[in-house]
């Protein structure tokens, strides 16, 4: 096949532009004068001016959980109490649970509370997601399952004044709730994953780096890789706790094949911005793993042959795992793992640049920065010289790679790449302007650097001679598209392993 008449941007600097591009099988033959005589009777696809670019890589997404969530009562911008109820209220429930997700309650004149759902759920168990998924509201019928049993080390449950809970748990509470209660049959996963992976390729998505190997993510996308393939490569995430039993069974980073492959380990320092709980310089947040025990996750990765990705969203959190990572770079470093912090949404700004010094990469994702916007300016005030420091991360030298971190923010990478660029995705004036990328930045952390925290910059992320071909057709080119027109570009199709997954050609 050959692609030609249109801007392929192989994002390599020996040759960024060329106007075709052939695929033999599901790999990259080359540019059309060098191998077109190579290629049987070639078909010809008629770009007609379009943009090809190497497919989008998602390097932070709760893929199932995303998946899930869009069948889940969506709360996303409730501005009170009330207007999250009357959505709850007005969602037609599916099974047992009441299940939504999406809130966020800083500038709720009322706070969330068990009484206040109880008025609209009845005896029906509800858990409603804050919008970073480190808060849950229950209703009394669903608190009523724990039996009390809430309190846990690097676990919120917030009381009222006579000491009852008022159904709001937080990090670890929220989070073994969850995985006790709030049961979902593995036939809603897979077939709610399934829906989402055509949603994916439909926004030129190829590849995503997935955050729910706690749920069991590897069976999931396993099942629909078994029953009919899957058009999605998955860099698997697994719990770090389970590194003693990974090591046991000698299983290993990159176990798999070109789609599935087991990937890294993934752990928690702090809490998140949005529920207060990000372990901070001036003492506040919540700690979930110190960085003592974060070092001993590190040694014990490097032993069985597995990178560590951690969550890390405060200022000190951030430097306990940058600490961590650097006392134990003897270890890890002859081993070529390639370790990362995901978020590194407020960093004392002198440790910006110990990023690249010691190794590590950052994962973070662009559209945090306008969504997350008010709540930084109110309780971050003080310290925005390093939070959502995209650009100075970038020009220090550190490996930046971007995520959505969906279903905290939508999985749409175009809009991803829109916000590390012109950082606003609204009408209001860019935030914090000099932390904007380029637009070949943007992409680059959407395409290349992502391939490279998977150990496969040689076959992807780059449309070059021999390496997969997983591409996105683009309806305009974005390199040249004046900035105030971003906005306007459209995924036209894509192709994952030289296949079309997406609304195959002829097109108008």
């Amino acid at each position: 096949m050959i692609l030609d008449n249109g801007v392929v941007r192989t994002m390599d600097p020996s040759l960024p532009t060329c106007a075709a591009l052939a695929i033999a099988g599901a790999s990259i033959a080359g540019g059309v004068g060098t191998h077109e005589n190579a290629l049987p009777t070639p078909e010809r696809v008629d770009l007609a001016g379009r943009c090809v670019l190497p497919g989008f890589s998602d390097s932070h997404v709760h893929f199932p959980t995303w998946a899930l969530a869009r069948s889940d009562v969506r709360l996303e911008g409730s501005a009170s109490v009330a207007e999250a109820l009357d959505r709850v209220a007005r969602h037609s429930r599916r099974g047992t649970w009441i299940r939504g997700t999406g809130w966020r309650d800083a500038a709720w004149a009322e706070k969330p509370s068990r009484a206040a759902l109880d008025a609209i759920t009845g005896t029906a168990p509800a858990a409603l997601w804050s919008k970073d998924y480190h808060s849950l509201w229950l209703n009394s019928a669903a608190l009523a399952l724990a039996n009390g049993e809430l309190e846990l080390p690097g676990g919120v449950v917030e009381r009222d004044d006579a000491g009852e809970p008022t159904g709001i748990l937080r990090e670890e509470s929220a989070w073994r709730f969850r995985d006790r209660f709030v049961t979902v049959e593995e036939s809603e996963w897979v077939d709610a994953t399934r829906e989402g992976i055509r949603i994916a390729n439909a926004r030129g998505v190829t590849a995503v780096h997935d955050k729910d190997g706690w749920l069991g993510a590897p069976s999931i996308f396993g099942r629909i890789h078994e029953r009919e393939g899957l058009t999605l490569r998955v860099w698997q995430s697994l719990p770090a706790d389970h590194v003693g039993e990974l090591a046991e069974l000698r299983l290993r980073s990159r176990l798999g094949d070109d789609f599935l492959r087991l990937g890294y380990l993934k752990t928690f320092m702090d809490g998140t911005l949005g529920s207060q709980t990000a372990l901070m310089l001036d003492g506040s947040g919540v700690r979930i793993t110190s960085g003592e025990q974060l070092a001993e996750i590190i040694r014990a990765g490097a032993a069985a042959g597995w990178p560590v990705s951690v969550h890390a969203i405060g200022d000190l959190a951030n430097r306990e795992a940058l600490d961590a990572f650097e006392a134990t770079k003897e270890i890890w470093q002859s081993l070529g793992l390639r370790h990362r912090i995901e978020h590194a949404q407020c960093l004392a700004p002198e440790d910006i640049a110990r990023f690249a010094a010691i190794g590590v990469a950052c994962s973070v994702q662009f559209m945090h920065a306008p969504s997350d916007r008010d709540l930084a300016e109110r309780f971050w005030g003080d310290r925005l010289d390093g939070a959502y420091a995209f650009r100075s991360l970038w020009d220090s030298g550190a490996v930046v790679a971007n995520g959505s971190d969906a279903p905290v923010e939508e999985l749409d990478p175009l809009a991803g790449i829109r916000a590390g660029v012109l950082r606003t995705l609204d009408d209001r004036p860019a935030w914090r302007p000099e932390e904007a990328l380029t637009i070949e930045q943007a992409l680059q952390a959407t395409t290349v650097n992502p391939a490279w925290l998977a150990g496969d910059e040689r076959r992807r992320g780059r449309l070059l001679p021999g390496f997969l071909a997983d591409l996105v057709v683009l309806d305009r080119d974005p390199v040249t598209t004046p900035l105030e027109q971003l906005g306007e570009i459209s995924v036209v199709a894509t192709m994952v392993g030289g296949r079309w997954v997406h609304n195959p050609p002829p097109w108008d």
